[in-house]
């Protein structure tokens, strides 16, 4: 985890203005990895005191903006950010506790797959998410089907 010199250095980097919101949202998303706003927001309270909603969600907007992190959505969860960005890597999503895990590219270099049909596009990236059960959740019972679940959503 990088120390407050080297945020700051990240964020002059980027062209960013060093602010302590800055600072304290940066530290939080390296600290925990795929972290929603909600935690991100407590971390900054606890490391600042007082903080808005309002520019914590601005700072997240400015470092995803300048490619300090990687806001990630899988579908029915909230939004989280994570500090490892560039490397276009992947997720593993477990269905029941909703944790998330980073993979490695599928296969080879970037974009990692190739589309059947690029439809005239320059292919940059790739986002794969496999979901699943982690390894606490795999041992656990399993839980029956309900229409809550993130994977489920839209099917008949």
């Amino acid at each position: 985890m990088p120390d407050a010199a080297s945020l700051e250095r990240l964020l002059r980097s980027a062209g960013l203005r060093v602010t302590r919101p800055r600072l304290a949202v940066l530290d939080a998303v390296h600290a925990h990895p795929h972290v929603d706003t909600e935690a991100l927001i407590a971390a900054a309270r606890a490391s600042l005191g007082a903080v808005s909603h309002q520019a914590v969600y601005d700072v997240l907007r400015a470092l995803t903006d300048a490619g300090l992190v990687r806001r990630i959505q899988p579908q029915g969860s909230v939004a989280r950010y994570e500090a490892r960005v560039g490397d276009n890597h992947h997720h593993l999503v477990c269905r029941e506790c909703g944790s998330i895990v980073d993979v490695d590219c599928t296969v080879g270099a970037a974009p990692c797959l190739t589309p059947s049909d690029d439809a005239g596009f320059v292919v940059d990236e790739a986002e794969v998410v496999f979901w699943g059960r982690c390894g606490s959740c795999a041992t656990a019972p399993a839980l029956l089907p309900t229409t809550d679940r993130p994977a489920e959503r839209g099917n008949p």
